[in-house]
């Protein structure tokens, strides 16, 4: 590799022919400068004053017209701010304007100054290239526009006056069974400056458009009642009939509550949540409270055990009566439920209750109650009675058939005999009242209650409360030998309820099952225990009646009811008497329990009354004036 130095000055011509070239080149260039220039000198001078040739605003060709020819001619041919339709629309309604009155306007003098300025400069060089388009293809020019913002919240503002309106709440109400509706209504304002805001950026596209307003809606809290109307007109459309429910013997009720009255109960009560408010109908809880709580005695029910039958055969129970659940009347319950069953369209509605169930239920076994064998049965007789003494031993027997005794408790005759009355089956007959033999309801109930006492008393069990007659009966002293038994004097007991009463108690491990038997043809009343025998056994011995006492003399009592010569013994004279019962109870041998009772009866006199001027009687006692 070898290298050829220079002097330091020194540089090499260039070659001939590249000088010859660059100087070629030079010339080329200046004449083409020359032509661009005398071109676009010559051009100018030709369009002067006017728009160059293929020059558009807006697609309206205003080529070779002078400036105030441009003018008047985009001025006649743009009338899009005129002539458009802007419709602005909100849901299915609209409203349509000129864009000139939302506030789009043409300059047409500066867009006319624009197309006369395409391809002009002060320097004759400059927008030769222009020039050039303008006579080959033309150039299209945008329109010069103004959006007044003024005029368009002008216009807005107008529509905002028609638009515009305020919330408002729906509202329910009743005028006697008539159900009055207010609609609710949303809110609505328009909001101008977010409206001219989407118009500035949409009218200058200079199309016919639809254009959503901007608007801000206000709903109430409350804005459709109409389903909680259709539930006031439903509630006072028929009677409410309130039922006391369930299957409950002797049950009150229905009860009915009529359209009018539901009216004045109605209740509609404004209800906030956390997202809005509703209207809750119904009836009013106080009113509808002051219906339910006097109802609440009618409809309680105390639980009862079933009441069963010992088949002495299979050694098992058979259901005499169901068992009843307790129940007890939950007010609040029964008027949510009353309400909740309304505003669902029904108008019989049960009550709602606390409810409690007995201990002995339908499907015991005699086994699990320690029921295996009859341990004891006592008998009466009521030979001479009237029907309506037979009747009432028929309704009180009744009323004990199949009855349970739990281990260790105090039974009450009072307590289980329920109401005595001539609406639950008792009639009168002769009872014992305030020193007399008097016609009352429940005369006989006395021979259950000495039977039943005969039963607890030969079987052993604790006698806990028990009153005698003021006087011997001869019904208790009869034996089934039609013949009166002075063994069986001081053997009876007697119930007045609520005071007088019968108690004993079944002192055992097992329940006491009771069945009466009411044998009308043989005049006698059975009274039978089953449970499970413990091994005790009775021992009992009696004085029989001593200190016997002459009964008292015959009265006679003018009947101011009675016809003259009527005549009718009313009461019966008895001797009286002091009577000593010793019972000793056993137990496998062994002592538990003895007991004595003392009875001492009154003498009694004979009663007759008659009719005034009866001959033969005595007259009348003189009246003492009151």
């Amino acid at each position: 590799m070898s290298t050829t130095a220079y002097p330091q000055s020194y540089s090499p011509a260039p070659p001939r022919f590249v000088a010859k070239a660059a100087a070629a080149l030079a010339v080329a260039a200046g004449l083409l400068a020359l032509a661009a220039f005398l071109f676009s000198v010559i051009f100018g001078l030709m369009y002067l004053g006017r728009v160059y040739p293929g020059v558009s605003v807006g697609g309206v060709d205003i080529g070779g017209m002078r400036r105030t020819e441009a003018i008047a001619y985009l001025s006649q041919q743009l009338t899009y701010p005129l002539s458009g339709q802007v419709t602005l629309t909100y849901g299915d309604q609209s409203w349509t304007y000129s864009p000139a009155q939302l506030g789009l306007l043409l300059d047409a003098e500066a867009s006319a100054q624009a197309a006369y300025g395409f391809g002009r400069s002060w320097l004759p060089w400059e927008g030769i290239a222009e020039k050039i388009q303008s006579l080959r293809g033309g150039a299209q020019l945008a329109p010069r526009l103004i959006f007044n913002g003024d005029q368009a919240q002008l216009t807005l503002q107008g529509l905002a006056s028609q638009f515009n309106r305020p919330t408002v709440e729906a509202q329910l109400s009743v005028n006697g069974l008539d159900v009055q509706v207010q609609p609710g209504q949303v809110g609505l304002t328009l909001d101008t400056e977010r409206t001219g805001a989407f118009l500035a950026a949409t009218l200058l596209d200079m199309q016919d458009v639809r254009v959503p307003l901007a608007v801000i809606e206000q709903p109430p809290r409350i804005l459709d009642v109409s389903a909680q109307a259709e539930i006031a007109r439903g509630i006072l459309s028929q009677p409410l009939v309130i039922a006391p429910g369930g299957d409950y013997e002797d049950a009150p009720g229905p009860w009915t509550l009529e359209p009018e009255q539901l009216a004045g109960m109605l209740s509609i009560e404004r209800v906030e949540t956390g997202d809005g408010a509703h209207y809750q109908v119904g009836l009013q809880s106080d009113k509808l409270a002051a219906i339910l709580l006097p109802l609440s005695a009618d409809v309680a029910a105390t639980p009862r055990n079933a009441r069963f039958i010992f088949n002495d055969e299979t050694r098992e129970l058979d259901l005499y009566k169901s068992a009843i659940i307790g129940r007890q009347l939950h007010v609040q319950n029964s008027i949510d439920h009353i309400n909740a069953q309304l505003a669902q369209g029904a108008h019989q509605i049960d009550l709602q209750y606390t409810l409690t169930e007995p201990t002995v239920l339908d499907d015991a076994k005699a086994a699990d109650l320690g029921l295996r064998e009859l341990v004891v049965e006592a008998t009466t007789y009521f030979y001479g009675s009237s029907p309506e003494r037979i009747q009432n031993i028929q309704t009180a027997a009744e009323r004990f058939h199949g009855l349970l005794v739990p281990p260790g408790a105090v039974f009450s005759m009072v307590d289980n005999i329920g109401d005595i009355s001539l609406d639950s089956g008792f009639a009168e007959a002769l009872i014992i009242f305030g020193g007399r033999t008097i016609q009352g309801v429940g005369g006989g109930v006395c021979q259950v209650s000495t039977t039943l006492f005969r039963a607890a008393f030969f079987g052993g069990f604790p006698i806990i409360e028990r009153y005698a007659h003021a006087y011997r009966v001869s019904y208790y002293e009869y034996n089934a030998a039609v013949q009166r038994d002075p063994r069986l004097v001081g053997l009876d007991a007697t119930v007045y309820a609520p005071v007088v009463d019968f108690k004993f108690q079944n002192d055992t491990d097992s329940w006491l099952l009771m069945e009466t038997y009411v044998n009308v043809a043989a005049r006698s009343i059975t009274w039978k225990f089953y449970s499970t025998s413990d091994g005790r056994s009775v021992e009992w011995n009696t004085t029989g009646p001593r200190d016997i006492v002459p009964a008292l003399e015959d009265k006679y009592e003018e009947n101011p009811d009675f016809a003259t010569g009527e005549i009718d013994q009313v009461d019966y004279a008895a001797e009286g008497a002091t009577v000593r019962v010793t019972r000793t109870v056993y137990r496998n041998g062994e002592v538990i329990n003895e007991d004595v009772i003392t009875t001492k009866y009154q003498p009694w006199a004979a009663v007759y009354q008659y009719g005034p001027g009866t001959p033969g009687m005595p007259p009348a006692p003189p009246s003492s004036g009151e």
